[in-house]
């Protein structure tokens, strides 16, 4: 069985960093990201995956070359037939300036959060996310999530 890896971008604004963009799915928030396509980098994949589900084209977003968050799950999809496979995200830290026209696809709606950390939005996978990101911004911040880890 392929390899499951999904990979998005965090979106995010301001100078201090002010806020961050979640997609909201029916019973939590997420971001905007998608599984790989064959022949396709991480970077290519969450580029296209945050424009799909956003309308924020790459040339908007100014990525942090220093950032790459990953994390490992395993998941249950109707492409593994039911059965348990380890699944790998990435995610990029991309900043955008403005306001943004978001265009949805494939989400009942989207927020932008406003940037107050420790943050307690979704346990699993955006909390240790965020705290990855403000331990990048914010050098010797103590860890408020530990699940994920910045590579």
């Amino acid at each position: 069985m392929p390899e499951l890896k999904s990979c998005g971008i965090l979106i995010v604004r301001g100078n201090p960093l002010s806020d961050f963009l979640l997609m909201k799915h029916p019973k939590r928030w997420d971001l905007p990201k998608g599984h790989i396509d064959d022949g396709e980098t991480e970077l290519e994949c969450a580029l296209r995956e945050t424009w799909e589900e956003t309308g924020i084209a790459k040339e908007a977003i100014r990525l942090d070359p220093d950032f790459r968050y990953t994390q490992q799950y395993y998941v249950k999809y109707a492409r593994t037939d039911g059965k348990r496979q380890l699944k790998t995200l990435v995610i990029y830290l991309g900043w955008i300036e403005g306001d943004p026209t978001i265009k949805l696809t494939e989400h009942d709606g989207y927020k932008w959060f406003k940037w107050k950390p420790p943050h307690r939005i979704q346990d699993f996978t955006i909390d240790p996310l965020l705290a990855a990101v403000q331990k990048h911004l914010v050098p010797g911040s103590p860890p408020t999530a530990s699940k994920g880890n910045k590579k």
